[in-house]
């Protein structure tokens, strides 16, 4: 736990030194929205093997730009977004039962954010990096294939059937790499980011069941975004 906030602390800093100046000041500042799909997975110990689980991403974002360092444009970016979650286990124990968790999220990333190419009108990449907090805002579990049976899983483990998540309340480290077309009328682009989770959903103390359940995700999304500061 210690570590993992050590870890989350220093990403904080080091998303705040990205928009000191000492380079050529900037003050650009403008506000976006975000909408896309996600690959989610729960890292179990014990395994629990899974297949892809799919669910939306959507959310707004507003970014600071503070200096162009050489070629490079440093600032910050504060987003707030919903995403779908969870787990889809692959089941192969005869039985024909199928099991999804469906757990949405409301998602702050606090963001270093590093640009590069064309600063107004053009194409310019970036790549952001820092910590995020989740808080839980629903759960569901869907379940299919037949009549319920657990006795044959695999490693006997079934102690997620049933069990809402304790932990509310999820913390990680995010990262993405994208590509924006400046234009007169907003900056179009498209994303591709990476959380991994450092909290757990369940307890993991010696008492409990699960040595480790942190959530993971992939996905893809689609960003507008215009100034509103130049």
């Amino acid at each position: 736990m210690k570590r993992a906030l050590s870890i989350l602390f220093t990403l904080a800093f080091v998303s705040v030194i990205a928009s000191a100046q000492v380079g050529d000041p900037r003050h650009t500042v403008s506000i976006g929205v975000n909408g896309g799909m996600g690959t989610s997975r729960v890292s179990f110990i014990p395994t629990i093997k899974q297949t892809t689980s799919l669910g939306p991403t959507y959310g707004i974002s507003i970014r600071h730009i503070s200096e162009r360092y050489f070629f490079l444009i440093c600032g910050t970016q504060l987003e707030c977004n919903i995403a779908g979650r969870g787990w889809t286990e692959l089941i192969e124990d005869g039985s024909g039962n199928e099991y999804t968790r469906v757990a949405n999220y409301i998602e702050i990333p606090f963001l270093a954010h590093l640009g590069f190419g064309r600063e107004f009108r053009g194409v310019q990449g970036h790549i952001n990096l820092g910590p995020q907090v989740s808080y839980l805002l629903n759960e569901k579990e869907i379940r299919g294939g037949g009549p319920w049976d657990i006795s044959n899983r695999p490693n006997n483990v079934t102690e997620q059937y049933g069990k809402n998540i304790e932990n509310k309340l999820d913390y990680g480290i995010t990262a993405s790499v994208g590509l924006e077309l400046h234009t007169g009328v907003g900056n179009f682009g498209i994303e591709g980011r990476y959380y991994f989770g450092l909290g757990n959903i369940y307890g993991i103390t010696k008492k409990d069941y699960f040595a480790r359940c942190a959530n993971s995700t992939i996905s893809v999304r689609a960003t507008y975004s215009f100034n509103i500061l130049n």
